[in-house]
């Protein structure tokens, strides 16, 4: 007679030879259900358990003696289902009971089983011929229980307790999705077991943590912990898509290689017919053309200096010497002064520390109308010395924080891979590609677009430098009294940022998870400042920010992050604090962009703050001298203010993409501002940068619409998580995050080109003409 639910009897029964439960008494050493056997079974239940010493084990729901009989050692079934039975002739699991093939299942084929605490299920997998790799996805309409899938290898005892589940090959926790790929070199008898264990509780899986009183003589009811479940298993891509997935790769990224170099093609056909044009000009003369000679003053005409054109200069500049946007002219003589004046020997640190001189700067940049020729005083060659500083200090950030982030997830991915542990990393499962020892190949290929893209700018920007310093060696006037100041150092930061962001961004995706998060977006905040700051520096290149004052304010942001990663999660101090310093910075730098720098904080400061209030606001009421100034300033602390209150009030949980959300709000409304006033000021945007920010504005669209599909989420446990997960779309290779990747790197490399091309019209305009703004 059985007793499978003795709960309370002082002793627990034990498994006699035929695994019959035994309550009348206790075995005999002679009478161990296994000769031999080391092993120290416990009374299992599916809500505790009980030591009960040597060679004593009983099962609740089937008793059997816990070790597998010799046959079953030795006996391959092939590919057979194994569920709970009572014990005749089968094989018996970890947890005590015997189990026999229900039916052999065939690849691509989905079954159902259902599965509880006390009654795990599991089946065995044989690799057909030519397949390499599968994938075992398995499905349930149900949430909860939670449960655990498992890949084992073919041995006996098969792990399946919820104690033990994880002591040996891969698992993952699971709501209503879960899936392992399973290579068939991982598995030398070309063969495993799929193993389904239903958690006795929730919390593993994001559901509540019930708490049961403990009563030693009352049973109380868990409910209904079974679940309902389907198996598929399916065979992965081969080799052939592999090969195809990375050559469409390269393909999409070399193809702008190609398109540059055609455009650069035609760009010197088209400068070499102007320079034919130069050097044998037509027939000119008002008897041919019947019209008066043109004045010798007008933009870009300095034929009475004995200077041409070059050709790099037309190459610069799509724009032709007419355009004068109503501006007024002046005279070579003041051309000449002011280009004597650039030219001085004069460092910047010996020319701002002259009293005269500094007299001069509160007298100049104070003016209610600026031009870029007042901003631009400083000697070239110094501020070229200043502005490659970006370029040096990035290379240097570059390498000290890439390594030891290459070094730290090669941890985590050799940790995932020794401890089978799947819930470490948050892929999408679906569409994971192992290649070698990373899980996610496809999700590391996907990223080579922002270094293929940050070399090819890096390129165009060297381009430029050299015709530059070409027209600057030959002293040729619009170079040196035209247009936007030409300073490459920011450019040069840029592209190397875009390339350590596919970097860093790789290296997440090697195991992304909370922690990970941060390399992603280090350098995407690199390159919002950067880009503000290249912004800024267009019209303001004497007072814009040196190389080590804004990676030192990158860095706080950095190390905002960092705690906001550790300490930020419904931290209300945290929270609270950062919110005041966010805007009091924001107070700061709407101060130091109005008055251009002419203003000092010290103990003073709020007495003039008073005086400035009780002058401008009380006594008379004026409007602000500087209007445009104010109305992007007061639109810039309306945005910070409120996006501080949504983190105050919201405090969410992604603290690194709210402050990157900062970053780029700060930046579109800049760019925006910047657009409008260069229009207002009647200037114009030519094709080439028109088309550019048409098409960057497009694929930035569609990149946000696949990027918000969210695959994954570290916000949640591993199990929701995978609820998220989709099926690759493209090739059976790459996934929406991975869409992301490729649109993300073609539209940040076409919002380089914007800031590149974008002033290109005023590239024959004196720079005294040029409005700062």
């Amino acid at each position: 007679m059985c007793c499978p639910w003795a709960w309370r009897a002082p002793f627990c029964s034990w498994c006699d030879r035929s695994r019959r439960c035994c309550p009348s008494r206790f075995p005999s050493s002679s009478e161990a259900c296994t000769r031999g056997s080391t092993h120290t079974p416990m009374w299992a239940g599916p809500y505790a358990s009980l030591p009960l010493g040597p060679s004593r084990r009983c099962s609740t729901s089937l008793w059997t003696c816990p070790l597998c009989p010799a046959w079953a050692r030795t006996t391959s079934l092939g590919s057979a289902v194994w569920t709970a039975s009572p014990c005749r002739k089968g094989r018996v699991n970890e947890s005590g009971i015997c189990s026999r093939p229900m039916s052999v299942r065939s690849t691509d084929k989905k079954f159902s089983f259902t599965a509880s605490p006390s009654q795990p299920q599991y089946f065995k997998y044989n690799f057909p011929d030519g397949v390499d790799t599968v994938i075992v996805k398995v499905n349930s309409e149900m949430t909860f229980p939670c449960s655990v899938m498992s890949i084992q290898d073919i041995q006996c005892p098969v792990y399946d307790l919820d104690n033990n589940v994880a002591f040996i090959g891969m698992y993952q926790t699971m709501t209503k999705k879960g899936a392992i790929t399973v290579q068939r070199k991982d598995f030398p008898s070309n063969s495993f077991y799929v193993v389904v264990v239903v958690k006795t509780e929730d919390e593993a899986c994001g559901g509540p943590l019930r708490f049961y009183p403990l009563r030693p003589d009352e049973l109380f009811d868990a409910g209904n912990r079974s679940k309902v479940l389907d198996v598929v298993v399916s065979p992965a891509i081969n080799s052939e898509v592999y090969v195809m997935g990375m050559l469409f790769c390269l393909g999409i990224f070399l193809s702008f290689y190609l398109l540059t170099f055609l455009m650069a093609c035609l760009d010197n056909r088209r400068a070499n017919r102007k320079r034919e044009l130069l050097v044998h000009p037509p027939d000119m003369s008002p008897a041919e053309t019947g019209k008066t000679p043109a004045s010798p003053y007008e933009y870009g005409s300095f034929a009475d200096n004995g200077s041409t054109l070059s050709s790099e200069a037309v190459t610069d500049s799509a724009t032709s010497t007419d355009n004068n946007y109503g501006y007024l002219e002046r005279t070579l003589d003041s051309v000449g002064r002011s280009r004597a004046e650039s030219l001085s020997s004069v460092e910047e640190d010996d020319y701002d520390t002259l009293a005269d001189i500094d007299s001069d700067k509160n007298i100049v940049r104070t003016k209610k109308f600026l031009y870029v020729s007042d901003l631009s005083r400083k000697d070239k060659r110094v501020l070229s010395k200043k502005y490659q500083i970006y370029f040096w200090n990035i290379a240097t950030i570059a390498v000290f924080y890439a390594l030891p982030v290459v070094q730290l997830v090669i941890t985590y991915q050799t940790v995932v891979n020794v401890t089978g542990n799947q819930d470490i990393c948050y892929y999408n499962f679906l569409c994971a590609h192992p290649l070698g020892a990373l899980s996610a190949f496809n999700n590391i290929l996907s990223n080579v677009g922002y270094v293929l893209l940050g070399l090819l700018f890096l390129l165009i920007v060297l381009k430029r430098d050299i015709v530059h310093n070409r027209a600057m060696f030959r002293n040729d006037l619009n170079a040196l009294e035209c247009g936007i100041p030409k300073h490459f150092g920011l450019f040069y930061a840029m592209g190397t940022a875009l390339m350590m962001e596919g970097l860093l961004s790789a290296c997440y995706h090697v195991c992304p998870n909370y922690t990970n998060f941060q390399f992603d977006t280090s350098f995407m905040y690199m390159i919002a400042g950067l880009c503000m700051l290249k912004l800024y520096q267009k019209r303001h290149p004497d007072i814009n920010a040196s190389a080590y004052t804004a990676y030192a304010c990158l860095a706080g942001v950095i190390f905002f992050s960092v705690l906001g990663v550790v300490f930020g999660k419904g931290n209300m101090v945290f929270w609270i604090v950062f919110s005041v310093i966010h805007i009091l910075a924001t107070l700061l730098l709407s101060i130091q962009l109005y008055y251009m720098g002419r203003w000092r904080l010290d103990s003073g400061i709020m007495r003039r703050i008073v005086n400035v209030i009780y002058t401008d606001c009380i006594r008379q009421c004026t409007g602000p001298m500087y209007v445009d100034r104010m109305v992007l300033l007061v639109m810039g602390n309306i945005g910070n203010w409120s996006l501080a209150a949504y983190g105050l009030i919201a405090r969410p949980n992604d603290f690194a993409s709210y402050l990157l959300a900062i970053a780029i709000c700060n930046l579109l409304l800049y760019f925006a501002f910047y657009i409008i006033m260069k229009l207002r000021s009647g200037e114009r945007i030519q094709c080439l940068a028109l088309v550019c920010i048409l098409f960057t504005a497009v694929v930035w669209g569609f990149a946000l619409f696949f990027f918000f599909q969210g695959l994954s989420t570290w916000q949640k446990t591993p199990a929701e998580s995978r609820e998220h997960n989709r099926e690759c779309i493209v090739l059976s290779f790459f996934d929406d995050h991975d869409i992301w990747h490729f649109l993300s790197s073609i539209a940040m490399f076409g919002s380089f080109l914007v800031l590149l091309t974008m002033d290109d019209d005023l590239d024959t305009v004196q720079r005294d003409k040029i409005y700062a703004f």
